[in-house]
Order: C-alpha cells, then sequence, then structure tokens
C-alpha cells in the first residue's frame, strides 16, 4: 500500500499540491494524468525522496524499494547487457562476494540467495528486455558510448525494469520509443509483478498498460479505478452531477438569501431570518467545475487540390550517397485523399523515406511522379530548433506575411493553437507542446495538399492529441503519419505502409494485426536472438542487424540532420535579404545599411557551400558505414 496524506508542495513559489491525500493497493498499475505543469513529474520527485514537500506525508511498505529511470543515460565503455545486469544491485553484490568468499556456511547462503533472486537466469531477462526494446544480440554486447542518447536512454529504461523495483516510476517512457518498443512496454507494464505510477500521454498506453488512473488537478490527487477511457467517463459523469448539485445548491441559498435580505429590519421576523442565516451558514457552498479549454489546432485547407495519385513512385531507390540506396524497389502511389502511417523500427528508414516524399532527398533510380503544383507540408521533431529563440510567434508568422495587418498575423497564429497570452511570447519561453503547435502551423502555413508528420506528440498532452486529430481529420489534404501513439494512427488513418528489409510495402492488416506480429508472435527478444549458424539467419535478424548498424553510426546521422536544419536556415536568410537588396528604394535611402546587408548576403553564402560541402563529405561516410 502507497499513502499519501495532506500532501502540499510548492515549486518557485507556486502552489503545485494542496493538502492531497492518495491510497494506492499494492500491485497497481497506476496512469498518473494531468495537463502539463500541474506537477506530476514533482510528485515523483516527492515520492523518490529527491524533494521535500511543504507539509504531508508519503508512507510506502518497509524496505520497498523504488525504481525511476536514470535522468542522464549511461554513456560509458561497459556493454549494454553488463549495464542493464549491473542494475540488480543485490546480484552483483553478491557475486563479486562469492570469488572471494572462504567461509562454506557463507558460500552456502550465497549461492541460496542467488538462486532465490534467479540470478543465473538473470542474463537471459535482461537480454530478453533489451531485446524487447529494440537491442539485438551483437547490439548488448557494444559499449554504451556508441549509442545515441535516445538509444541510451532505452538502456537506462531497460536497466530500471531489469531491477524490478517494488514501485517503478515511469516519467513519459514512450516520448524516446519508436511504436514498436511502445507496445512491448505496454505488454511487459501490464504483466509486471509490482506496483506501477507511469505519467504519460499516450492514450493507447494508458487503456492497455494500467488498472487505475490518479488525476492531478486543481491542486488535488484523484483515484479512479479502470483505463483511461474508463476514467473519462467517470469523470464526466461526476462533473455533470457536480454542475447539478451546485445548480441545486445555488438556488436554495438564492431562497435562503432572498428570504433574509426581505425579513432581517423587521422586527416580527428577525428570529426567524437569524435561523435563516445560520443555515445559509450550514449549508455552505459546491464547488463549480472548472472546464480547462484547450486551443483548437487548425490547418489551413488547400485552394486546389491536383488529381490522382499526387505522388507515383516505380522502382524508386532514394539513400545520402550515390551507389548506396537505404530504400530499394519502391513501387507505391499517393492519392489526393490518402492517410497513411509508415510502420516499422527506428533506424530502418521511415524519416528517410518521409524525406523522399517531400523532395528533400533526390531518387537515386526509379521514376517519381509528382502532380503539377503540389505543395508538400513537413513537420519533424528536429526542427523546433529552426525556431528564431528570441521571436515571438507572432513574429515567426509575420515573416511569412509581412504585408498583412497585426490582425490577421494574429489570428493565423491562433490557428496554431496558442493561446493569446502566448502570441507574443519569445519561442524560448514556449513550452514544448507551444513549440510543436507553432512549428506545426508553420509546416503547414502554405496550406499544403500533402502534410506529412514525423512524431508529431512527443510534446502535446492527451488533449492536444485529441485537438491534434480533430484537426487532421478535419483536414482535406493527404496526410503521411510517422508516430508512436497509436490511438493517432488509429484515429486518423486508413492506409499503414511498412519500412523494413530496405524497402516500403504496404501492409496487409490493421494496428491491432501489427502489435500482435511484434508483442505476441515476434516478440523481438526471440527473433533478435544471434542465430545458431550462418545458415538459420532469417530476414528479420539481417533487419536487426541493418536497424543495429544504424544505431551505431546514429551520432553520424544526427550531424548531418543538423546540417540539413542549419543549411536550410541559411536558405531562408538567403531569401530574405535577397528579397531586401531587390529593393532599389533601400538603396536610396540607406547604402549603407544596404552595402551591410549585401555582405550579410555574402558571408550567408559562403556558410551555405561550406555547409553542403560537410553534408555530401558527411553523408558519403554514413553511407559507406551503412553498406559495411
Amino acid at each position: 500500500m502507497i499513502t499519501i496524506s495532506g500532501l502540499t508542495a510548492r515549486i518557485a513559489g507556486r502552489l503545485l499540491i494542496d493538502n492531497a491525500s492518495l491510497s494506492l493497493p499494492s500491485g497497481t498499475k497506476a496512469g498518473l494524468v494531468g495537463r502539463n505543469g500541474t506537477g506530476k513529474s514533482t510528485l515523483f520527485r516527492i515520492i523518490t525522496g529527491a524533494l521535500s514537500p511543504e507539509a504531508g506525508t508519503i508512507t510506502l511498505p518497509k524496505n520497498a524499494r523504488i525504481g525511476q529511470v536514470a535522468q542522464e543515460a549511461p554513456g560509458t565503455d561497459d556493454a549494454l547487457i553488463e549495464i542493464v545486469l549491473a542494475a540488480d544491485r543485490e546480484r552483483a553484490a553478491l557475486l563479486k562476494e562469492a570469488e572471494t568468499a572462504s567461509d562454506p556456511h557463507r558460500i552456502a547462503e550465497i549461492q541460496t540467495r542467488l538462486t532465490d533472486i534467479g540470478a543465473h537466469s538473470a542474463e537471459a531477462r535482461a537480454a530478453s528486455i533489451l531485446a524487447g526494446l529494440g537491442f539485438d544480440h551483437e547490439a548488448q554486447q557494444r559499449p554504451a558510448k556508441s549509442f545515441s542518447g535516445g538509444w541510451r536512454m532505452r538502456v537506462a529504461l531497460a536497466a530500471v525494469l531489469f531491477s524490478e523495483p517494488d514501485l517503478l516510476l515511469l516519467d513519459e517512457p514512450t516520448n524516446y520509443l519508436d511504436l514498436e518498443g511502445t507496445l512491448w512496454l505496454e505488454d511487459y507494464v501490464r504483466r509486471y509483478p509490482h506496483s506501477v505510477i507511469i505519467i504519460s500521454h499516450d492514450r493507447d498506453l494508458l487503456n492497455t498498460a494500467v488498472n487505475a488512473i490518479v488525476h492531478l488537478d486543481q491542486q488535488k490527487l484523484t483515484f479512479y479505478r479502470g483505463s483511461y477511457d474508463q476514467f473519462e467517463r467517470q469523470k464526466a459523469e461526476n462533473d455533470e452531477l457536480q454542475m447539478k448539485a451546485k445548480a441545486k445548491n445555488d438556488a436554495a441559498r438564492k431562497h435562503l438569501q432572498s428570504f433574509i435580505d426581505r425579513f432581517r429590519a423587521k422586527a416580527t421576523k428577525a428570529r426567524q431570518a437569524q435561523s435563516r442565516i445560520k443555515a445559509l451558514e450550514r449549508m455552505g457552498t459546491v464547488a463549480a467545475v472548472i472546464e480547462t479549454h484547450v486551443q483548437p489546432i487548425t490547418f489551413p485547407e488547400p485552394e486546389k487540390q491536383p488529381a490522382s495519385p499526387i505522388i507515383a513512385i516505380e522502382g524508386g531507390a532514394v539513400g545520402y550517397a550515390p551507389g548506396k540506396p537505404i530504400l530499394r524497389q519502391i513501387n507505391l502511389r499517393i492519392d489526393n485523399d490518402d492517410r497513411i502511417a509508415l510502420l516499422g523500427s527506428n533506424g530502418n528508414g521511415k524519416s528517410t523515406f518521409a524525406k523522399f516524399i517531400s523532395g528533400r532527398l533526390e531518387a537515386e533510380s526509379g521514376v517519381v511522379k509528382r502532380a503539377p503544383g503540389l505543395k508538400i507540408g513537413f513537420f519533424a521533431q528536429h526542427q523546433l530548433d529552426d525556431l528564431i529563440p528570441d521571436q515571438s510567434p507572432v513574429e515567426h508568422v509575420r515573416r511569412l506575411m509581412p504585408e498583412a495587418p497585426e490582425a490577421k498575423v494574429r489570428a493565423r497564429v491562433a490557428q496554431m493553437g496558442l493561446a493569446t497570452e502566448k502570441m507574443s511570447t519569445p519561442a524560448k519561453d514556449l513550452s514544448g507542446g507551444e513549440k510543436a503547435r507553432l512549428l506545426m502551423g508553420l509546416a503547414a502555413f502554405d496550406a499544403p495538399n500533402l502534410l506529412i508528420l514525423d512524431e508529431p506528440t512527443n510534446h502535446l498532452d492527451i488533449d492536444s492529441r485529441r485537438a491534434l486529430i480533430e484537426a487532421l481529420n478535419d483536414y482535406e489534404g493527404a496526410v503521411i503519419l510517422i508516430s508512436h501513439d497509436r490511438h493517432l494512427i488509429e484515429a486518423t488513418v486508413d492506409r499503414l505502409w511498412l519500412v523494413n528489409n530496405g524497402t516500403v510495402k504496404a501492409f496487409e492488416g490493421d494496428m491491432e494485426d501489427y502489435r500482435g506480429l511484434i508483442v505476441q508472435s515476434g516478440k523481438r527478444d526471440d527473433k533478435d536472438k544471434p542465430a545458431a549458424g550462418g545458415d538459420t539467419a532469417n530476414k528479420a535478424d539481417q533487419r536487426k542487424a541493418n536497424a543495429d548498424r544504424r544505431a551505431q553510426f546514429a551520432p553520424l546521422k544526427k550531424k548531418i540532420n543538423e546540417i540539413e536544419s542549419l543549411t536550410a536556415k541559411l536558405n531562408k536568410q538567403i531569401q530574405l535579404l535577397d528579397a531586401e537588396l531587390a529593393d532599389p528604394a533601400l538603396y536610396e535611402k540607406s547604402p549603407a545599411k544596404a552595402a551591410e546587408k549585401a555582405k550579410l548576403r555574402a558571408m550567408a553564402a559562403d556558410r551555405l557551400n561550406e555547409a553542403e560541402e560537410q553534408w555530401l563529405e558527411l553523408s558519403a561516410e554514413y553511407e559507406e558505414a551503412m553498406a559495411g
């Protein structure tokens, strides 16, 4: 039993939790939900002892072990499997003691305890967890420092899962997982033998893996049994009952107050008035239901939709260096009303294919036909860094419509789902979700016929994800979606394409079929085990080996992505400067300013040339590594 009594907590003077109480039965799998900024992560810090509350207590069973994913992922020379095994400190200590123990009685005690905690099967269990999170046998033997930060966070997650604490705390674990890892984690948490509290905005995870919801709202904690869908229904019913109770209470108070006001001054009615004053005090009030408004998201509709297919690919191949394609033999078409989700493990080429579709990567071979006048909007998480930190959303949008009046600029910002008070806030001070809304709005600014979204939900809470679903369903153009959020996929798309084995093909089945393929029949840990001999290696082994190789060179790929972002920035800067330098009035009014802008333009062009040369060099290096 986990018991929270009278808990009050503040951060930087702001009250987040006020006299909240809660009891969680042992073995509960609870989803901790609430709007961003309500204090969910703060509650985790209090539970772990990293933060002291202002008042109240948290009581846990004696000697209960609490496990939480480390904030910094391991980046050492140790092999992944060794990092995970070391997370079981008791096992590690016993094995170390066993090497030097000489007393027969102590040796017997050590071996008995090792047997009790399953120490001899620990390596197989650790390998299974790592495989479930996307690491094949070869990757498990490599040093942690050879992986990018996102992959190392998976190692940190594997370590805490392996240690099997009595209370497992998970804070947005799916943000660094692909869809396959998310599906595996859902199954793992559902079967976990101890208590779990998980902060997540992933609706499917909260429907599949947990059996209770804890809602942090208005500084209070409320416990609901069941899944997230059941929580929503219960809360709606409770809110309706509370609104009815408030209306009844307000009417009764109004009736009493009316009598008091009429007869308080009359001597013959003074005693009755006094009794009603006391009755009014005893009655108290019923709190109003406070509705939190979520700004909608709106994507502008294409003015004219080209005839289908808007994109047709025959025998297409694409990569980052000549002769070394990442994807090949692509034979697909996209129609003007298609809603397509790309499936496949991270590293198999989903983002490469998205760039190919968007025209950011040219076909190495084959035929690609795009409809005349086709406009494509592209959103990817790494583009959040493209926002200018000191410029507000209004300033970002004004650059795209410089002649428009202020009211129209603000109207476009409002369509992106940003509240009035956020419109003038510098981008650096916006939350992750607000930045994502702004960037999606900028990507769709020109009313594209095809909208490509690469992991759009990482910073969005559940209500904002619902707003995104509504926006996509209202949008008239075609959509290509990459996401680990199964609910978003199921609610917005009608076709599934699988990116693996070096190509892209239609997936015949629905998301439940794909979930079964990953979690039930495949289970990744089985299919990723090394084959007994070269003759038995199958396509799944090869696919995972390719994904492993991509993970190994993820830092190089990240550098390539950073250069791509830089070149996009420089191209935008050059375009703006060219527009200003094309104005004759600039030279008449301020020749010095014109000369300065010409100098800036030359410097930007030089930086662009250097960046493009570096991109070509690193891309060739990356492709050579992938081919090796």
